[in-house]
């Protein structure tokens, strides 16, 4: 096969697949994953049943790449935030500050909750952990964060802590939340 008609099929076939996803996650937040078919995803998709079965067998695959697809980009959009600063006190706090926003934006969104009940969210939560652990090394290494308690436990604290961004009522108290975060990570008064 020619490389451009390689390429174009490649491309449909990406097309198709997002335009699949993206649909099944309207329809899934729209009815709840046990009302939405697969006959209504392939009609709202555009595409005919046969072919949307040469993608995913059911409903729940189709929700399960989706979670797949959201955990990988969340974790991209952390770890973006962090890169953008040399610093290593501010790469952790603008991670901290983007998890929080993320948290925040998402509170009500029935498929997130979905998401974060999933095996995907188990290995992504674990994915989540260790790069927060490794970033308040980082800022330890530095002096800018506390230095008397392991990497791990300071992540475990800053996960849950910051799980209370859904219920701020707005970005501010979220922001106010990410500021008492992190001045428990201050290394303590000599």
């Amino acid at each position: 096969m020619p490389k451009l008609w390689d390429a174009t099929i490649e491309s449909h076939r990406q097309a198709v697949h997002q335009a699949i996803l993206d649909v099944g996650a309207a329809l899934v937040r729209a009815h709840g994953a046990a009302a939405v078919t697969m006959s209504q995803i392939a009609k709202d998709a555009g595409i005919g049943r046969a072919t949307l079965y040469k993608y995913f067998p059911d409903v729940t695959s189709i929700v399960t790449a989706w979670q797949e697809q959201q955990i990988a980009r969340h974790l991209a959009q952390l770890a973006a935030a962090g890169a953008e600063h040399q610093d290593p006190a501010e790469r952790l706090t603008a991670a901290l500050t983007a998890y929080a926003g993320a948290v925040h934006a998402h509170h009500d969104d029935k498929l997130f909750a979905l998401v974060h009940r999933s095996e995907q969210a188990g290995q992504a939560q674990a994915g989540l952990h260790a790069f927060v652990a490794g970033l308040l090394a980082e800022a330890a290494d530095a002096g800018a964060v506390r230095a008397d308690a392991e990497p791990d436990r300071l992540a475990d604290y800053c996960l849950f802590a910051l799980a209370a961004a859904a219920t701020m009522p707005d970005e501010a108290a979220v922001a106010k939340l990410v500021e008492v975060v992190h001045a428990g990570l201050r290394p303590p008064a000599a």
